[in-house]
């Protein structure tokens, strides 16, 4: 289901859209071929390469110096490269022409990434137990959509990110230790191969992890997350960016108290 933002709420659309946003809506995720060139690639590995070596790990969990968040905000070469036309046209039909980036990550992993667990990034958006289909007389809706922009060739022996076609359907997370194993509804993993300035794009809920790569070999991409206008942006923790005065935060002592006014803790996308 494609939608527009007409007087300040969402409809149907029935406007063509590229084959990849068909694609993205069915399966759960989509390749954009060549869609920076080289010199475009090389300008955005400068900048977040001046990045890495100006600045520290920004979250204490990231003991391997892998990530910095919020490029955009660092980085003019990565601000234009999450606006490329050829992201926007094949996701603003699923997400509405006025979605926005919740989050903005450069990934850098270490010499021979060892991968990671199966999971979501959010959601599931419209949970339900299994053994119950989802209706195709709807179109499943999508709150979120991941892209990761490749700076870098991504072979198997890097540790390319796996999806699993249609599972972005099915309610529930995945099973974390499932291994090679995993499919749903006879559909098993998929693995994103891709070359520098290509584009992968996936839903929040579509069931994907890391690969384990092999030594020799490097992931480097710039992450964004797209969302809806409704879903809050997550480019900053709500403990350094919010709506809250000072006199409120001070007010609110258990957990609850501050979660209801709009201090969380960290999650995926601000992790």
């Amino acid at each position: 289901m494609t939608i527009t933002r007409k007087h300040g709420n969402l409809e149907i659309s029935r406007a063509d859209c590229p084959v990849e946003t068909r694609q993205l809506e069915a399966e759960g995720w989509t390749h954009l071929k060549s869609v920076f060139s080289e010199g475009e690639i090389e300008q955005i590995k400068t900048e977040i390469n001046a990045v890495f070596a100006s600045s520290g790990a920004d979250r204490d969990w990231d003991t391997d110096d892998q990530f910095r968040h919020g490029m955009f905000n660092h980085s003019a070469a990565c601000q234009t490269a999450i606006g490329h036309p050829r992201i926007l046209e094949t996701i603003e039909p699923l997400l509405g022409e006025d979605c926005h980036v919740i989050a903005n990550t450069a990934w850098r992993n270490v010499d021979g990434y060892q991968g990671g667990p199966w999971h979501i990034d959010a959601g599931p958006h419209i949970p339900r137990p299994e053994g119950v289909p989802w209706d195709d007389r709807i179109p499943y809706p999508i709150f979120a959509i991941g892209a990761h922009i490749y700076l870098k060739d991504c072979p198997v022996e890097a540790g390319p990110t796996a999806v699993v076609p249609g599972s972005h359907k099915s309610g529930r997370t995945p099973p974390h230790d499932a291994g090679d194993a995993l499919s749903f509804e006879g559909n098993t993993p998929h693995l994103l191969i891709a070359d520098a300035g290509d584009v992968a794009l996936f839903v929040s809920d579509v069931w994907h992890r890391g690969t384990p790569g092999t030594p020799g070999y490097q992931r480097f991409f710039l992450q964004a997350h797209y969302g809806r206008r409704d879903v809050a942006q997550r480019v900053r923790m709500t403990s350094e960016v919010n709506h809250v005065s000072d006199e409120a935060a001070a007010r609110a002592s258990t957990e609850r108290q501050k979660t209801l006014i709009g201090l969380h803790k960290p999650f995926f996308y601000d992790a």
